[in-house]
């Protein structure tokens, strides 16, 4: 058995809301008697602003994009000494609360945006042994006040003439989809429902699809960059669906890469759905909804 060192969090889901103890338990293994330094315990929330290489406003503000610590508690767990051979198990317990000033934001994992919370353990050893370090990443969720102003079904009818940047609408194949989403605020826990139906398509469709999208904005007083990208998409018709016929629309979002709709004075993080017609001859036709992700206390 080599020497090892881990931790572990006492919720199996990993997830905890401000004022919540973080409890788990560090494990140290070894194979014989072992002297240390003392064992340290840390508590750590980041938010992580990157932009891409090729943003022209880049070099004007890259100073103000470093990271922005809003947690951070620190403990000495063991004080320096010996572990008899065998496992030691040492519990411990983090109050979960942001740094003065500072606010708690709901984990995510973006492109350009991170907010991200670790227990961190570090066991100090001697000059001729690396310090062994753990860490594990653990989940927030910020539950908000929301009225319900924004619950309200959407109703879409996608024609040739209410498409947006095409030149030459005269080109398109005849065609007319309608439907709903059941409203343009999602509580995140909860699936996107709707429906949709091809009442008319004078050429054949390939497939119908349904894009999430993050859409990113960070930056500082300078300037914003704001980018758009794909998180999932989900297929709801193969080939030449049938006209007329209420086709579902049901997507659940994912953890991690979603978090309720988010504005700051430094970066902002919102959602947009893209419903996507692709016709046999592989061209394709889209529309774009702004939807908000609520997570209500």
């Amino acid at each position: 058995m080599s020497f090892s060192l881990d931790v572990r969090l006492s919720k199996p889901n990993k997830t905890y809301r401000q004022g919540e103890l973080v409890s788990g338990t560090i494990s140290v293994n070894t194979p014989s008697d072992c002297k240390h330094d003392g064992i340290g315990l840390s508590l750590e929330g980041t938010i992580s602003l990157q932009l891409d290489n090729k943003n022209i406003l880049l070099d004007t503000f890259s100073s103000s994009l470093k990271p922005v610590q809003i947690a951070l508690a620190s403990f000495e767990m063991v004080k320096p000494g010996r572990f008899p051979a065998g496992t030691t198990e040492i519990p411990f317990e983090v109050k979960l609360q942001p740094l003065n000033g500072k606010v708690l934001y709901e984990t995510y994992h973006g492109v350009y945006i991170t907010i991200q919370y670790m227990i961190k353990v570090e066991m100090k050893r001697s000059v001729l042994n690396r310090d062994l370090l753990k860490g594990i990443e653990f989940v927030v969720e910020v539950p908000e006040s929301y009225d319900g102003s924004n619950d309200k079904p959407k109703v879409f009818n996608i024609t040739p003439e209410s498409l947006r940047n095409v030149a030459e609408t005269g080109r398109l194949p005849k065609f007319c989809i309608k439907g709903q989403l059941d409203s343009t605020a999602f509580v995140i826990t909860k699936p996107m429902t709707g429906e949709l139906t091809v009442e008319r398509c004078d050429i054949a469709i390939k497939s119908i699809e349904l894009q999430l999208c993050r859409v990113e904005t960070c930056g500082a007083g300078e300037g914003f960059a704001k980018e758009a990208t794909e998180i999932q998409n989900i297929q709801i018709g193969e080939g030449d669906v049938c006209r007329n016929f209420p086709i579902p629309i049901h997507m659940v979002f994912p953890r991690l890469f979603t978090c309720p709709t988010l504005t700051t004075n430094s970066f902002k993080i919102g959602f947009e759905l893209n419903l996507i017609v692709i016709f046999e001859d592989d061209h394709l036709v889209m529309e774009t909804f702004d939807i908000q992700l609520v997570r209500p206390k």
